[in-house]
């Protein structure tokens, strides 16, 4: 997995997440993380070789957005590339930016995703993705109870219930800390009982409170050649390897065959490949792609190769906290902000910027030396990116 050079994430910028953006339109929102960005990685547009553009055009109806957000882009000129890969798509943007610097075919490449989804109909879009006759009764979009019910099964009712919402109030005091964050609700632990039991539900055991919502926002991304990046930045993420597994869309889901998830295969190749054999000791922290605190339960077992219960231990003993012995999340998570397009960015973004100490009130109060960062769409598709403080192959 050896590449022609190292790459760098030296500048991230993000604008403020919020269930409805009215006061700015799309390439105004996008201007706001584009400069941020820019200006973190001391850069202007004039040495960006090459501008990455990302979202789900069919939420908002837009069709080749790219075009148009060129005026909040500055990609006027430059070599643009549109990207859509569902769910994916911002954790896709992050691999095409490194293989178009890791190739040597650019210097520096902004990397830009974006949903402004209060202008569209998202569910709409997902529902109407599933063919009529075969998946109707499967596809409820990104709505389901299924991963509540076999935790509880596996575990018990009560037990689950409870691990899923302190998993939940968790995400939330990290959001809390995070000043552009969409929802910061200000739980508190001993809300747990009353949450699981009175919140809104929306498919079996699946509460308003457990689920992410959608959210208008824009993260931005620079990356740049080892050469570039020692230039303009005092400590960048090096992105160390990243892997894509995907699952087809319908699948055997009866009979007794075995099924690894697409989260578990991808992190027992990355591990290998990187010769990983404790992630939870070798890896200090984590920025999941955790559309609901069910999920995010769930997956932790998955992404760090856990068995039984190990998964639910670390969330009871408050290991997951951002000072705890493994974070998950320190912004907040999908649970909190959640602009589809952008949300896998966000994801390695925030992971960035742990290693490159920038992340604010939301810092791992540790030095972050290794960082996984996840991303998540369609029927289990995954993409995982591991970053590093020092250079790669030093």
């Amino acid at each position: 997995m050896k590449k022609n050079r190292n790459v760098g994430v030296i500048g991230v910028g993000q604008s403020v997440f919020s269930s409805h953006r009215e006061e700015v339109n799309q390439p105004e929102m996008i201007h706001e993380a584009v400069l941020e960005a820019l200006d973190q990685a001391g850069m202007t547009m004039d040495d960006i070789g090459c501008v990455l553009h990302g979202n789900m055009e069919l939420f908002e109806m837009v069709h080749q957005p790219d075009l148009w957000h060129t005026l909040g882009t500055g990609a006027f000129g430059k070599e643009t590339l549109r990207v859509t890969t569902g769910g994916t798509t911002g954790a896709t943007l992050v691999c095409a930016a490194d293989a178009l610097v890791a190739s040597g075919l650019h210097d520096v490449v902004m990397a830009i995703g974006f949903e402004k989804l209060q202008e569209g109909h998202t569910t709409g879009g997902i529902t109407n993705m599933a063919d009529p006759l075969w998946t109707r009764k499967l596809q409820t979009g990104a709505l389901t109870g299924m991963t509540a019910t076999q935790l509880m099964e596996e575990f018990g009712e009560e037990r689950a219930k409870r691990a899923s919402m302190l998993y939940r109030i968790t995400m939330d005091h990290h959001a809390m800390k995070n000043k552009k964050a969409h929802r910061r609700l200000g739980l508190e632990f001993d809300q747990a009982e009353d949450l699981a039991k009175n919140s809104p539900p929306l498919v079996g055991e699946l509460r308003m409170i457990h689920m992410c919502s959608q959210s208008d926002g824009t993260c931005v991304m620079i990356f740049a050649s080892e050469e570039k990046a020692r230039q303009h930045c005092k400590q960048p993420a090096w992105i160390k390897d990243h892997i894509t597994v995907h699952r087809e869309e319908n699948f055997a889901v009866f009979g007794d065959a075995p099924v690894v998830t697409t989260h578990r295969y991808a992190a027992e190749k990355l591990f290998e490949r990187n010769n990983i054999t404790d992630p939870r000791k070798e890896i200090d922290m984590m920025e999941m792609y955790d559309p609901s605190s069910w999920w995010g339960l769930d997956w932790l077992r998955e992404f760090l190769l856990l068995e039984g219960d190990e998964h639910l231990e670390m969330v009871e003993n408050g290991e997951i906290a951002m000072d705890g012995a493994f974070p998950i999340n320190p912004s907040g998570g999908v649970i909190a902000s959640n602009p589809i397009g952008a949300t896998a960015m966000v994801r390695v973004a925030e992971a960035a910027m742990q290693i490159m100490g920038t992340a604010g009130d939301h810092q791992v109060p540790r030095q972050v030396n290794t960082a996984l960062a996840s991303g998540f769409g369609g029927t289990m598709w995954t993409v995982l990116t591991l970053l590093t403080r020092d250079l790669p192959g030093v």
